[in-house]
């Protein structure tokens, strides 16, 4: 069970880009288009898991005094060695990231759940937490680039993470009827907070209809003790 709440914390309850605020920076920046929101994620999700893992596993002999420098070394070699490899075979795809792709070495979400987690938990505990996080800031990517994407471009194009190459795409919305502004950097902003303002709305709501529950259920038992006696 406890391993099942830190997945899906992860995903929900602690959403790094729309619940704490984390990585922002690539979240605005890499989420003109769904292909490349895909790409950044999973180049996050990479680095979350080989760091946490390394970082439990040896965490019982890293001194505290050097924890810091030590934790930066690792990810900042994972993160040389996922942009070596992209830059190998996803060539198109790590030009489009740019200067964001080495910038995951510097991402809060990274150093965060090595030095908040994986330096406290065991290798499973932090192989699940970072699978779980890494999930979670994918789909706030996704779910951002879809957005902008399609309101700035009237549909969705699929390329291959591995060529560039067109696979598939649509076009719902006709060309005069888009809204460009979504495609720059002003529309990253203004759809991230229409997003957040969505996410705190359900999650209001969903704690509120659980208080009203909590509320029936109360006055149910009270009146059943009271009809009892």
């Amino acid at each position: 069970m406890k391993k099942r709440k830190i997945f899906i914390d992860g995903i929900f309850a602690n959403n790094a880009a729309f619940m704490l605020f984390l990585g922002i920076c690539p979240a605005l920046a890499t989420t003109s288009s769904f292909m490349s929101a895909l790409g950044m994620g999973i180049a996050v999700l990479a680095t979350l898991i080989l760091t946490n893992v390394v970082i439990s596993a040896i965490r019982r002999w890293v001194p505290n005094e050097i924890r810091i420098p030590v934790l930066i070394v690792i990810i900042a070699t994972t993160v040389t060695i996922i942009e070596m490899l992209m830059q190998a075979y996803m060539f198109d795809l790590s030009q489009t990231l740019g200067v964001y792709l080495s910038l995951i070495v510097v991402n809060c979400i990274i150093l965060g759940r090595a030095e908040a987690f994986a330096m406290k938990n065991n290798v499973l505990d932090s192989l699940i937490d970072a699978v779980g996080t890494g999930i979670g800031f994918m789909l706030g990517l996704l779910a951002l680039a879809f957005a902008r994407e399609f309101l700035g471009t009237g549909g969705i194009a699929f390329t291959s993470l591995l060529t560039g190459q067109p696979i598939w795409g649509f076009q719902i919305i006709p060309d005069n009827y888009t809204i460009g502004l979504f495609q720059e950097s002003s529309g990253a902003f203004i759809m991230f907070g229409l997003i957040v303002a969505l996410i705190n709305f359900v999650v209001a709501k969903i704690s509120e209809n659980k208080k009203k529950k909590e509320a029936a259920a109360k006055a149910a038992a009270k009146l059943a003790a009271e009809g009892g006696k």
